[in-house]
């Protein structure tokens, strides 16, 4: 499982000109569901996401996590994150999940997370508008494959 993680002041996803979701301060999370993942790199990246200090303490330091600053998650389900594209000039997707089973993983990760940190979602396999503003900007990538 792939996550691109950034850090924002607010960020908001709409489908068919209707917001589905929206948070104030918090982490935007972008993620590809892989062939082969499971409930356990659900979990493993929602435990290492909702502890990873990427926010600013009082002395300006990267010291605080999510949960540390009351912020939220807005989940966003992206497979163009698995994109192979080491041929040609048009990526495949070959790596990415089938919808079924990323759609179950997917919200899985959304379920279990949301025990962790308030958290808001896109809707799976939609046409999504997302916007942010991002704070720093921080970005991460992880990967669950790491964490194992």
């Amino acid at each position: 499982m792939i996550a691109v993680l950034q850090r924002v002041s607010h960020a908001s996803v709409t489908v068919d000109s209707e917001v589905c979701g929206k948070i104030d301060n918090g982490l935007l999370i972008l993620l590809g569901v892989k062939n082969g993942d499971a409930e356990r790199d659900a979990m493993l990246l929602a435990d290492k996401i909702s502890k990873l200090r990427i926010f600013s303490d009082d002395n300006g330091k990267m010291n605080l996590s999510v949960m540390d600053v009351n912020g939220g998650v807005l989940v966003i389900s992206n497979f163009t994150l698995l994109a192979n594209y080491k041929k040609g000039n048009r990526p495949d997707y070959m790596n990415g999940a089938k919808p079924d089973e990323a759609n179950r993983l997917y919200e899985y990760f959304c379920d279990y997370i949301s025990t962790l940190v308030p958290t808001q979602k896109g809707i799976f396999g939609a046409d999504m508008k997302v916007e942010l503003l991002n704070d720093g900007p921080v970005t991460i990538v992880m990967d669950s494959e790491v964490l194992k």
